[in-house]
């Protein structure tokens, strides 16, 4: 009879301090681990199984309402949806690129920066994708045809090459100043969130006190997001609650878990806030000329996606070049208890 052998756990003291995470003491899956050994680490209790699963299952609802979205009558031959449409592609590919970052970065410390990498280009992508639909549906009618709405989307496109290049290098100090790496990487995605949400702040703020305001105002899906938002970004840079009680959320519960699940429902929330603005300002915006037709939102994502795999590329090389003495890749094992390391 056949059996399967599940990889061997480790606690924190028998990893190289590149792998440690802060609070998380035990758990950790080998860090020379084969693709195989971390395909079946996906299905035994490791620190990083909810972390997988809660991206794997997530991927597959987002491709399942891109289909149920394009698949309705006539909706892809219709101009006025495919901002949408453009939108949903990055919003199935960050979960799917975060769950394949969680599964294989134990392999080694190469393998684990790079597959943050190609996670943090898919979430750069994705900052890019929420401009679409922010830009065809969600602007204040004082900001139409504006030189900002006009820039909205090009801006986009710079704001993504700036948090690709930023998360990326935010890896090369972490080890000899966490601190300094922690709020490079908070800042490289903070700033794409709060610019493609300006068109949101704004309408709250007009629509603030008062009872009713027309096409400005927000969804309670709005709210939502922006609340699910604002939790996700606490859970990422104040790793509760294992900071509190380190050891006793390292299967379940801790930071990042719990991050993912708040970055999750803050998607559903903004594809349904998306739709609400799409649908319930439709005949307002029907008489004002679309900001980027199809061939110029195709022609905006190809280019991210070739400038993010450029940025990365350049940071793998810079990698690849590097020792194996390099503290970044050996991630020597001092006295004392794992010092803040965050994803």
């Amino acid at each position: 009879m056949l059996s399967l052998k599940l990889p061997q756990l480790l606690r924190v003291h028998q990893v190289p301090r590149v792998f440690w995470e802060d609070g998380i003491m035990s758990g950790y899956r080998r860090p020379t681990s084969s693709a195989l050994d971390c395909v079946l680490s996906s299905f035994q209790m490791t620190n990083e199984t909810v972390n997988i699963w809660t991206h794997f299952l997530p991927t597959w609802y987002f491709v399942w309402r891109l289909l149920a979205l394009a698949g309705g009558p006539g909706f892809r031959a219709e101009p006025y949806h495919w901002p949408l449409l453009v939108f949903l592609l990055p919003a199935c590919l960050y979960p799917f690129a975060s769950c394949c970052a969680h599964t294989f970065s134990s392999m080694s410390p190469r393998a684990r920066h790079i597959c943050y990498f190609l996670d943090y280009g898919a979430l750069s992508l994705y900052s890019l994708g929420c401009a679409f639909p922010y830009a065809a549906y969600s602007m204040p009618a004082s900001w139409l045809h504006s030189p900002l709405h006009r820039l909205f989307v090009p801006t986009a496109v710079l704001n993504s090459f700036l948090c690709t290049g930023l998360s990326c290098y935010s890896r090369f100090p972490e080890l000899e100043n966490p601190g300094f790496s922690k709020a490079l990487r908070t800042a490289a995605f903070a700033y794409p969130f709060l610019f493609d949400n300006l068109p949101l702040f704004y309408r709250l703020w007009l629509c603030w006190g008062r009872a009713g305001c027309g096409p400005e105002a927000l969804s309670s899906s709005h709210s939502h997001h922006l609340l699910c938002a604002l939790l996700a970004g606490l859970l990422f840079t104040a790793r509760l609650p294992e900071r509190l009680a380190p050891g006793c959320f390292d299967y379940i519960g801790h930071s990042h878990q719990l991050f993912h699940i708040c970055a999750i429902l803050g998607t559903h929330f903004q594809l349904e806030a998306v739709l609400v603005d799409m649908r319930s300002r439709r005949a307002w915006l029907a008489t004002q000329e679309p900001p980027l037709g199809l061939e110029g939102m195709v022609t905006m994502l190809g280019l991210v996606v070739a400038g993010n795999l450029l940025i990365i590329i350049t940071f793998t090389a810079s990698l690849l070049r590097a020792p194996g003495t390099c503290p970044l890749l050996q991630g020597g094992q001092p006295e004392g208890g794992p010092q803040a390391k965050q994803q």
